[in-house]
């Protein structure tokens, strides 16, 4: 997404609206093993929510994750 910055003076210049991407490492008991995902904020949100065994079936499921 795009827009401006917009200074005191009403000067207009471009810039980016970039998402909110964090690089997480996660524990899986059921696997054993350690994983690296790098998830929106929001993802985080979902993973405190649902667990991270159910956020993994689900995005696996979905094909984000192999």
């Amino acid at each position: 997404m795009v827009g401006n910055h917009v200074s005191h003076a009403n000067n207009k210049t471009k810039r980016r609206f970039e998402i909110n991407l964090l690089e997480k490492k996660f524990y899986l008991p059921s696997e054993d093993a350690w994983i690296f995902l790098k998830i929106s904020a929001h993802g985080l949100r979902i993973i405190n929510k649902l667990g991270i065994e159910e956020a993994v079936a689900k995005a696996r499921k979905q094909g984000f994750i192999k």
